[in-house]
């Protein structure tokens, strides 16, 4: 049966985008297929985001070994009936300064724990593959490259290729409307793709972008989510897609950067740009609480902690897993003590890059995500606004028609406004944002996500669940 959904997961994991993964390569063949894993910095540089997904491989393949071994499904079939490709993008934004998240997702992306837990952490063998072998005068790394390309070894491909190229390759190979990207970390790579081929980048059948706030405030500054203010240039250019003429809302480029990836698109685009946004309004409320946790991966883990890293007695993802979500759980309970002592299994982490995943695994998501549509247009130049998602709130009529007859293949320089409607904000012009505004529930999801990861059955997935209420901490 054919996945019903096709993606490329553009990422920079981070705790959160690990987790997201792992549901993404827990389902079933018929529901996903994951393509490419698409790696740009965000929370941590991009290489150590790298050392995180090789890792993440490295653990699915030891525990699909521990759960034969111990008569049970080994689970992550969409994996396995995919290998997809792993490519290195972006290290830094488009022209904002580099801003990581490294003070909440650690040093390394996932609480220091390839410092703190080393034993943890798979050799670094795993560096020659995605550098270009084919020249190479060391016979080891050309075996090294050869090895990981061999169809039966290993679970991922890696490239050595940009991930913008790898991106737009397999959307020019296959047929338009087919593959969806979700993009869970700054959208450079896909600003990137969009300026080489704009048309190519269009025939993408969706993009879901986790990312920005509508109606409440940011997480990075107090009007900016941490996806668009790291890359908020990026994110103006994607957004700007979705619009019938692109120039209106695309961002001014910035004094004395004129790289090609910042020249404008063509001015007659064939088609719009469906995206769906999954911003911190609707992703706060989704969290994973340490009780949960708990309840879900302690019959899973051995009281004795030397087997842990033989992943004979304990389940090697169980132990990797809550070494680093622990971590984590401490220092957002360092956020807020008071509320630690009182309700310590309520402490949350929530699950912002993991829903755009639950959205892609829907097998109705117009029903169970419904979305409104708005202009959404992201600040690039304001001196505290960086990243901000600016929408009209004014409650303002909009304009049914902007001219009679044909519309001109591009705005005027200076268009007519309606009085004091500077922007065009009232008009049919601007961004069409398809704005995410619900979901099958809050208190749902951390139970679909622990039964598909972990392997274990909906009632142990939901012991501990919904105890206390939640915190909120950026992502």
């Amino acid at each position: 049966m054919a996945p019903r959904n096709r993606i490329i997961i553009d990422t920079d994991p981070g705790v959160d985008d690990i987790l997201a993964i792992l549901l993404a390569f827990s389902a079933k063949p018929e529901e996903l297929e994951v393509l490419l894993l698409s790696l740009t910095f965000g929370n941590v540089e991009v290489q150590s985001c790298l050392q995180n997904v090789v890792t993440l491989f490295h653990y699915v393949e030891i525990e699909q070994a521990w759960r034969r071994e111990n008569g049970k499904p080994e689970g992550f079939e969409a994996l396995k009936a995919c290998k997809p490709i792993v490519a290195v993008g972006a290290e830094e934004p488009l022209a904002d300064q580099i801003m990581l998240a490294d003070y909440f997702h650690g040093i390394d992306g996932l609480g220091g724990i390839h410092h703190s837990h080393p034993h943890l952490t798979p050799a670094d063998t795993w560096k020659s593959l995605f550098k270009d072998a084919a020249s190479s005068s060391d016979p080891e790394q050309v075996a090294a490259a050869k090895e990981a390309q061999d169809p039966s070894h290993a679970l991922f491909t890696p490239s050595t290729k940009p991930a913008a190229e790898e991106m737009l390759r397999l959307l020019r190979e296959n047929e338009p409307d087919t593959i969806t990207i979700v993009a869970v970390g700054p959208l450079t790579n896909l600003a990137i793709a969009a300026s080489i081929d704009p048309e190519t980048f269009l025939r993408a059948k969706e993009v879901v972008v986790m990312g920005g706030a509508i109606d409440v405030p940011g997480n990075m500054t107090p009007g900016a989510e941490f996806n668009t203010y790291a890359d908020s240039v990026a994110a103006a250019r994607i957004f700007a897609l979705t619009s019938t003429h692109p120039s209106m809302t695309m961002p001014p480029t910035p004094p004395g950067n004129q790289d090609a990836f910042l020249a404008p698109y063509p001015k007659k685009l064939s088609r719009q740009l469906k995206l769906t946004l999954f911003p911190l309004d609707i992703t706060t409320p989704h969290a994973l609480t340490r009780g949960a946790l708990n309840a879900t991966t302690l019959p899973l883990l051995s009281s004795n902690h030397e087997s842990y890293a033989s992943g004979r007695r304990a389940s090697p993802l169980a132990t990797w897993t809550t070494t680093f979500l622990h971590a984590t759980f401490t220092k957002i309970a360092s956020l807020d003590t008071a509320a630690l002592t009182a309700h310590p299994d309520a402490v949350a982490l929530q699950l912002h890059d993991p829903c755009c995943v639950w959205y892609a695994l829907s097998p109705n998501p117009t029903a169970e995500f419904p979305v409104v549509v708005k202009d959404v247009r992201v600040e690039t130049s304001g001196q505290w606004t960086r990243g901000v998602c600016v929408s009209d709130r004014r409650g303002r009529q909009r304009m049914e028609e902007e001219e009679v007859g044909e519309e001109p293949e591009d705005p005027p320089a200076h268009p007519e406004e309606v009085v004091g409607d500077h922007g065009r904000w009232l008009g049919r012009r601007g961004n069409q944002v398809r704005v995410c505004v619900g979901s099958p529930g809050f208190d749902v999801f951390q139970g679909v996500l622990l039964e598909r990861i972990f392997g274990v059955t909906g009632a142990e997935a939901r012991v501990g669940a919904g105890r206390g209420e939640l915190f909120e901490v950026r992502k």
